[in-house]
């Protein structure tokens, strides 16, 4: 546990658990969301072509999971550690230049 709490900058125990917990509802979530959202935009899972649907429900689970990432690291009061965790892997995708 000491290495991740070196490499991500953090000090104590409490904070690595809360960060955990962070993730896990985020990744959660976004999938939850995910469906919801196909059957708004008249993509239904039942209807239409299994490819499709997944491509779609798979391409907009980023976006959520981005947004949510950093509201849920901002209710548990881990916003600095998120935005530079969002700001880290969206600069590593090629979306720096959006950042600044």
């Amino acid at each position: 546990m000491n290495k991740l709490k070196q490499r991500w900058g953090i000090d104590s125990n409490l904070q690595i658990i809360v960060i955990l917990i962070v993730f896990a509802l985020t990744g959660s979530s976004a999938a939850k969301l995910a469906g919801p959202v196909c059957d708004f935009f008249g993509i239904y899972r039942e209807t239409s072509p299994w490819y499709l649907y997944w491509m779609v429900r798979i391409l907009l689970i980023f976006p959520i999971y981005q947004i949510l990432l950093v509201l849920f690291g901002w209710i548990f009061g881990q916003f600095d550690f998120f935005w530079k965790f969002e700001k880290k892997m969206l600069s590593r995708l090629g979306f720096s230049r959006f950042l600044n």
